[in-house]
């Protein structure tokens, strides 16, 4: 479970590995923030493309195989970065580095589990969560800090990060194969049972919301600190990014017990507040507020992403589980390309802060709109039993 885990977290390093760079490529290759919002967001064509195209795959193959070709991605990502020298080519390393994840995210996270030891099985689920949302944040942490203050800032990261995933596929060479290969290989189909819509719609919204924050900290944090709040330092510009994902990490964990109808409107209202805090920081340009802006909403998102999925999981047939869950990460990861995209659209338009300002407040209307949906919902749930 260890080495599995271990793999897992290295190779998400590598997905937001970029983001204290994406200064530096913009300053090379002359592009804008719209620009840099696009390369960004082709890493969720690539995860969806392995989640829809692979997502079966590992229950007919086996987790290993597929686990290296996770591996392998991920090399040849770090490799065309590593020589990367226009805009076609970043496109390129981001699609591959969307592959690996999307092939890790749901079968290293079944790896995790059916290697635990049985004292361990029923925090088997809590150390895949860790695991991954830790590996996203470790990633701009470990390449601020190499870019700022260690020499070749466009080459040392990825460097680190291939050793970092060779390690990983000894890892994963070393450990026994944990399927029983039942399943076969095909498309993974996307539905929604109508018994289930309902929970669906709204947790949906809600993890949006919150994959939508969590991707214009990763795409556009390092702009806001240097264009709006005048800070042009690579490390303060990963620890920010990082400070959203391991926000999320914790609270997933700790958030476990919580019923999760609740959860969801609790991190709802969070959400509301990192947006409000968010604004703050941009009108009034200030590093405390936009590290608050971060560790807010990484508790809200991480709370009403995990515990959306489990009410999703908790009413859908079990037969048709995988289908449900693959729709759920589906709209996620839908959220952390397109709302990025048109942040970077009316960056060009209006300004980076303004831009900054109208996205906090979209977000918080969708965060808005899912705490009063979810209330609504209790309040008839309530009526209907007394009656």
């Amino acid at each position: 479970m260890a080495l599995l885990a271990y793999a897992f977290a290295a190779i998400m390093v590598g997905t937001t590995l970029p983001t204290p760079m994406y200064a530096l490529y913009a300053e090379h290759m002359h592009f804008a923030v719209l620009t840099t919002t696009v390369i960004y967001a082709t890493y969720a064509g690539g995860v969806l493309a392995a989640l829809l195209g692979l997502g079966r795959w590992s229950d007919a193959v086996g987790r290993r195989p597929m686990l290296l070709a996770g591996v392998a991605f991920a090399v040849a990502s770090a490799l065309v970065f590593l020589f990367a020298d226009s805009v076609p080519v970043l496109l390129v390393g981001r699609v591959l580095s969307g592959l690996s994840a999307g092939i890790f995210t749901g079968t290293a996270t079944a790896a995790v589990i059916e290697a635990a030891p049985s004292a361990w099985k029923t925090r088997a689920a809590a150390v895949a969560t860790v695991a991954n949302i830790g590996g996203l944040g470790a990633g701009p942490l470990l390449a601020g800090l190499l870019v700022q203050y260690a020499p070749h800032p466009l080459q040392l990261p990825f460097l680190v990060h291939i050793v970092l995933a060779l390690v990983a596929g000894i890892a994963v060479l070393a450990v026994p194969e944990t399927s029983a290969r039942t399943g076969r290989i095909g498309l993974q189909r996307l539905a929604v049972p109508p018994e289930v819509r309902s929970v669906f719609v709204i947790a949906a919204l809600a993890a949006f919301a919150g994959f939508a924050v969590t991707g214009m900290y990763t795409a556009v944090a390092p702009s806001f600190l240097s264009t709006v709040i005048g800070i042009d330092n690579h490390a303060v510009a990963g620890a920010i990014a990082c400070s959203i994902f391991a926000a999320s990490a914790l609270t997933q964990v700790a958030a476990n017990r919580i019923p999760p109808g609740r959860a969801v409107a609790i991190g709802c209202a969070i959400l509301i507040v990192g947006m409000t805090i968010l604004t703050a920081a941009l009108y009034f340009s200030s590093l405390g507020a936009l590290i608050a802006a971060a560790v807010v909403s990484g508790i809200g998102q991480g709370m009403s992403f995990s515990r959306g999925l489990a009410a999703v999981a908790e009413r859908a047939p079990a037969q048709r589980r995988a289908e449900v869950s693959s729709s759920y990460f589906v709209v996620a990861y839908v959220a952390i390309s397109l709302p990025v995209i048109g942040e970077g659209l009316a960056a060009r338009l209006w300004g980076l802060r303004t831009a900054g300002v109208a996205f906090a407040i979209g977000v918080a209307a969708l965060a808005a709109v899912c705490l009063v949906a979810i209330l609504v919902q209790e309040s008839r749930e309530k009526l209907s039993a007394s009656t």
